[in-house]
């Protein structure tokens, strides 16, 4: 299959829109090699490491670069294009279950266990604009016109201006970051829902709970200043011993950043659900007939230990050992052949500490797993809470009861290892393991595993509407 691209003005390195090509390629029949780039830029990625470091990260500023929207077009920009083209990318189905809502990689593994087409509420638009990444008052300055454009022209969403010094260090130079959440289905969804989910069918509500503190500038656009991964919120807005060390280490003329005060508080611009969403597809469920089923996170990760939990049952069930663990980080994932060599999943948000130590905690809290295969995104930043190569060898790999991989990534070379996004695939690939693509679980089976005490805390699954037969084409 050649999938249609996604809108000119979303980045190729968007967490949802990545994820939802990799799970509409699924439902295809199809993998998701190499962060879904073209297998002829693979070997590109392979040579870039024999570049030095500082070139690295030159040539890594300049691709995100090449995805940037004039600011001065920002104002022309549709956003619905992004419905228009999730029509385009899912079979035809129909489907007993589609999925709306915030992405997680946890949640893409989840709707590949389900069938699920992925509808996403957030998408990030990169904007071509350079700032010195540890200048956020300027950042939030230099967004505030081409904001206030894509607002006005696009009345059903929302904006949030995400400036990420740590993680995103190399990108925010030459890019500001738009998130732009949807407040209703609009006509595209609505036409995939009542096209695509058999009647009767459920619509699954993935819903973060995970909010950050903001400034607002009005009532559909917010800066935010950081963003979840290895620095703290107080960290991005009071300084502290981590941050000045790391901008200490990368020549930064300030030692904290001093960024707009924040004065309200809003869904994380990445993950976070916005819950006008929620209320738009219940009065949709209602007048056709379809149930909703939500499930609630308090993190985009927090779902991980779930899913892995839900794949181990359903192996077990089927007969299979389920015994080999995949560790998946953002979007170096791939639901296709998590399934075909019996791998269970489970996906990291990020590289970073709190990350490592949910794998770690994991893999303490549950029988061992004979074989651990680990996916690290590199994303070319030291930043503040980055573990070392190390760590992630003795406190995951080492963990296996038979071997422990990188899937070919160097860890010594990581988080700058870029010729691993052509590497990871092939070595899943050689994984012997092949099993049939199974018929989708049924969503009900959800609930079984959501009662278990251990997830209680972390996942909270409830009905908000019934199906009611026959409704389904609005009568």
């Amino acid at each position: 299959m050649s999938a249609p691209s996604p809108p000119s003005f979303v980045a190729d390195f968007d967490s949802a829109s990545a994820m939802t090509r990799a799970i509409a390629a699924f439902l295809h029949g199809e993998d998701f090699p190499a962060l879904g780039n073209p297998p002829a830029l693979q070997p590109i990625a392979a040579a870039a490491n024999v570049l030095p470091q500082r070139l690295r990260e030159k040539l890594f500023i300049a691709g995100g670069a090449t995805e940037a929207v004039d600011p001065d077009a920002v104002g022309d920009l549709d956003l619905d294009a992004v419905g228009r083209w999730t029509e385009e990318i899912y079979p035809s189905g129909p489907f007993p279950v589609v999925a709306i809502g915030s992405s997680s990689g946890a949640g893409t593994m989840l709707q590949a266990a389900l069938g699920a087409p992925f509808l996403p509420q957030t998408v990030f638009v990169p904007v071509g604009q350079r700032v010195h990444p540890d200048d956020p008052q300027e950042a939030m300055e230099r967004g505030l016109e081409p904001g206030a454009a894509l607002m006005r022209n696009n009345p059903d969403w929302q904006l949030h201006h995400m400036h990420d010094a740590n993680q995103d260090r190399l990108m925010v130079r030459a890019l500001t970051y738009f998130r732009v959440k949807r407040r209703r289905l609009g006509p595209h969804y609505e036409r995939i829902l009542r096209e695509r989910l058999r009647s009767g069918g459920t619509i699954l509500l993935l819903e973060c709970d995970r909010r950050w503190r903001t400034t607002r500038i009005s009532d559909r656009h917010v800066f935010q200043h950081g963003a979840v991964g290895g620095a703290t919120e107080e960290e991005f807005h009071r300084g502290g011993p981590r941050v000045a060390e790391y901008l200490e280490r990368y020549d930064s003329p300030v030692r904290q950043w001093h960024g707009p005060e924040p004065d309200t508080e809003s869904p994380e611009a990445e993950w976070g659900f916005e819950h006008r969403l929620r209320d738009d597809v219940t009065r949709f469920a209602e007048e056709h007939g379809y149930r909703v089923v939500r499930v609630r996170f308090d993190d985009p990760h927090a779902l991980s230990p779930f899913v892995a939990d839900l794949y181990r049952g359903w192996y077990e069930r089927r007969g299979l050992l389920a015994s080999r663990l995949w560790v998946q980080s953002f979007i170096a994932l791939d639901p296709y052949w998590t399934l075909r060599t019996g791998s269970v999943p489970f996906w990291m948000r990020f590289n970073m500490e709190p990350s490592l130590e949910l794998v770690r905690d994991y893999l303490r809290a549950r029988p061992p797993f004979d074989d651990v295969h680990l996916a690290l995104f590199q994303h070319g930043v030291e930043a503040v809470g980055l573990p070392d190569g190390q760590r992630w060898r003795t406190e995951v790999l080492d963990q296996a009861r038979r071997s422990g991989t990188t899937l070919g990534a160097d860890l010594d070379e990581f988080p700058l290892d870029f010729a691993h996004y052509g590497r990871y695939h092939r070595r899943v690939k050689e994984i012997p393991a092949r099993y049939p693509l199974p018929a989708p679980l049924p969503v009900d089976e959800l609930f079984e595993v959501a009662h278990e005490p251990v997830h209680e805390e972390q996942v909270r699954i409830d009905e908000l509407t019934t199906a009611q037969s026959g409704r389904s084409d609005g009568t």
